[in-house]
């Protein structure tokens, strides 16, 4: 359904450019020189007044759809069989009824839940469908209120141009919001932290067993939440990529830009710089499936017991990871390196691997 009042947006929008620009042109008469801007900023302007909105309101609407609907859940359910509940136990009770009814049905439920679950099915089918009918209709009324004020006197570009640093304005402050939001919830997560932990022990404790009981029922040690072992195990294995990754970054950079043709370079050095795009996540997913294994196995084979989620396994993964950034870096560093001190060194009597070693690096 949201899929499909997409591309209806998307249709509706691009028929308010055309209706814009065609009836600017058509206001325009035998020439276009008449106008105050060119047509296409008119039909910008249409379907801008069309697509922003609706899909705004698309936006919002699926952001308060789901609160909405499980308030009404819940205000639906028996008085008994809510009261009392904490806010655990009633966010685990609205997730078995999204459960079943999306058609996941776990052992046999109460038919208090099984009515809970048919009565969201439906409130969601009639809460599309009305943002559908929302959402279309307000693009409908956007179209044709914007395309009452095309004239040849309006001033279409100008009304595109706020309209875009609008827009522009509103992604940067979502932007800062969006970071401010993480660290104000990281920070309050923190102090939440340390009132339970002490920053002594969390600073120079040197355990790090973190289990602490979920449930009042749940019976687990207190816990260690020194955190030297995590720091100590973070350089460990950020020094062992750096073994891996700099020799290996560093050289291809000289090569590339000292040795290598300027066809093979052009070639080369893209695609050293795409790798850099390869989510974190896979190469995780690489270290656990291949490299952990492969290193066991060598282990096994030398007479040596490496544990899969030893910090080499994830150390050299880190380091390939880590090999574009670097050859990438040494790369502009060297390339911006001025040919005069090059030609100097040369001038000297300096080999060039003398040149690279003793100027370049």
């Amino acid at each position: 359904m949201l899929s499909t009042l997409i591309l209806v947006l998307i249709g509706l929008s691009l028929l308010g450019f055309l209706i814009g620009r065609w009836r600017a042109t058509a206001a325009a008469g035998p020439s276009l020189a008449t106008l105050h801007s060119r047509p296409g900023y008119y039909g910008g302007f249409v379907a801008a007044w069309i697509g922003i909105p609706a899909f705004l309101l698309v936006l919002v609407w699926l952001f308060l759809q789901g609160p909405i609907i499980d308030s009404l859940i819940l205000a639906s359910l028996p008085a008994d069989r809510v009261d009392g509940l904490s806010e655990g136990q009633i966010n685990l009770l609205l997730s078995e009824i999204r459960q079943i009814a999306t058609g996941n049905i776990f052992g046999k439920p109460d038919d208090i839940i099984l009515a809970a679950a048919e009565r969201l099915t439906r409130w969601r089918i009639i809460a599309e469908w009305a943002m559908v009918a929302t959402a279309v209709s307000l693009a409908l009324i956007a179209l044709f209120l914007a395309r009452s004020r095309i004239s040849k006197e309006f001033r279409a570009r100008q009304s595109v141009e706020r309209i875009l640093t609008i827009m522009m304005i509103a992604c940067s402050v979502l932007a800062i919001l969006t970071t401010l939001g993480i660290i104000l919830s990281l920070f309050l997560e923190a102090l939440r932290f340390f009132d339970r932990v002490s920053a002594f022990e969390f600073l120079l404790g040197l355990n790090w067993e973190p289990q602490i009981a979920l449930r009042p029922d749940q019976s687990v040690a207190g816990g260690a939440f020194g955190a030297i072992p995590v720091f100590t195990g973070t350089l460990l294995i950020a020094g062992i990529a750096l073994l891996v990754a700099v020799p290996v970054g560093l050289s291809s950079a000289v090569y590339l830009t000292e040795y290598a043709h300027p066809r093979f370079r052009a070639v080369i050095k893209p695609i050293i710089e795409i790798l850099a795009g390869i989510p974190t996540v896979v190469y995780g997913f690489f270290a656990i499936l291949v490299v952990a294994p492969a290193l066991r196995d060598f282990g096994i084979f030398v007479g040596l017991d490496i544990a899969p989620n030893s910090a080499i396994a994830a150390g050299v993964v880190m380091g390939i990871m880590i090999i574009p950034f670097i050859s990438s870096l040494s790369d502009d560093a060297i390339g911006a390196v001025p040919q005069a001190m090059r030609d100097g060194a040369y001038a000297m009597g300096a080999t060039r691997g003398e040149t690279i070693v003793g100027v370049l690096l």
